[in-house]
């Protein structure tokens, strides 16, 4: 199957770009996005993914405002092109790679419409592989390149418009592929005992941008870690190494749910002095209405042959203690010495994790 990514050198095996190298059905290849003015008014959010050995494309665009959470989400059949980032309303280009993007949600009877750029504020940061087992199976092998950056343009809400100037719009986006769970469940012998602990923060300070990552067993034990300070750079400096650094964090749990009510993160680089990060949550940001987790609009679902859906959340009436709701990304207030930022707090925590308290499969904090 000959598509236009093979009139470009980016072939890694003898097979056409449409064909992955694994016939792993759980094979992705994602984009995200995520953006915020700094007063915290509005949160923005778009995921679009392919699953190639699926034939599905699919993606949705949210908007968080005034304690309600819209949705627009999308899904369809896969051609094999890799170069068609489009699914229902969404859109998504490569202005130039590396540096800006752009997101494009056309006019659709949910009201929700979006013309957005994002400009690079730092270098990409490849984040270490992610490798996980359960038992023999090689369950996540994939890797993810996260980057800061500002938006300009529009979103419109109904008859309500909001613009976008990069001075007061910051935000981060990130890229993934290889292997992890997607799609509808696999049948075989039942799966061993379900833990997972998962943070991800990219966040903003005047004077530069920071990310960790950490992902751990039930004893508090790491399989994953990564951290980085970067200073704010343009597209014409060459990006050199990014350099890890140690991450330590002390959650507190918002008391019947297992998110955060304060954070306190602290990056050691090597040979150079700790930066202690205070998180204080504004609003968080549901991640199942891009799909993570949701029962019927996951990822990688087949939901038909070109679909479109959408709808509105209250966010007062949504019940945290409902694992569907267990993925969130916080929009947090970040203090850090005598600098004030923003930023995201992503987490995700699914059974036990002995260092914050929680016990069982889906035990809320006490």
């Amino acid at each position: 199957m000959i598509t236009e990514g093979d009139d470009f050198p980016v072939h890694q095996t003898a097979e056409p770009v449409a064909f992955p190298a694994t016939s792993d059905r759980n094979f992705y290849d994602r984009y995200f996005f995520h953006g915020y003015r700094d007063s915290g008014e509005i949160f923005f959010a778009l995921a679009f993914g392919l699953y190639p050995n699926r034939r599905i494309a699919d993606g949705a665009f949210n908007v968080l405002h005034d304690g309600c959470q819209y949705i627009v989400r999308a899904s369809r059949v896969c051609n094999g092109s890799r170069w068609d980032l489009h699914v229902g309303p969404l859109r998504i280009e490569v202005v130039k790679p590396l540096n800006e993007l752009r997101i494009v949600v056309e006019d659709n009877p949910w009201g929700l419409s979006a013309d957005l750029r994002f400009r690079r504020r730092a270098a990409p940061i490849e984040e270490p592989r992610f490798q996980r087992r359960t038992g023999p199976r090689l369950w996540m092998d994939y890797t993810r390149m996260t980057q800061h950056g500002r938006w300009s343009g529009w979103i419109k809400i109904g008859k309500r418009s909001f613009s976008f100037e990069p001075e007061k719009t910051l935000g981060a986006r990130d890229r993934s592929w290889g292997i992890r769970p997607v799609g509808e469940p696999e049948g075989g012998a039942p799966s061993l005992p379900w833990q997972f602990f998962w943070l991800w923060g990219p966040l903003h300070l005047p004077s530069s941008c920071l990310h960790f990552a950490v992902s751990e067993f039930a004893n508090g034990g790491r399989w994953h870690e990564c951290a980085t300070i970067l200073r704010e750079t343009d597209d014409s400096e060459s990006d050199a190494p990014v350099p890890n650094a140690r991450v330590h964090h002390e959650l507190t749990l918002r008391s019947g749910t297992r998110h955060i009510e304060r954070a306190r993160i602290v990056l050691e680089p090597e040979g150079q002095t700790a930066v202690t990060l205070d998180l204080l949550p504004m609003v968080h940001f549901y991640m199942a209405g891009l799909g993570y987790g949701h029962p019927q609009w996951g990822h990688g679902y087949y939901v038909g042959e070109d679909v479109v859906s959408g709808e509105v959340w209250d966010l007062a009436a949504i019940d945290p203690t409902i694992p569907m709701h267990f993925h969130v990304q916080s929009l947090v207030r970040v203090r850090a010495g005598s600098e004030n930022g923003i930023g995201v707090l992503e987490q995700l925590v699914i059974g036990p994790h002995q260092p914050t308290g929680l016990s069982g499969l889906f035990d809320p904090a006490p």
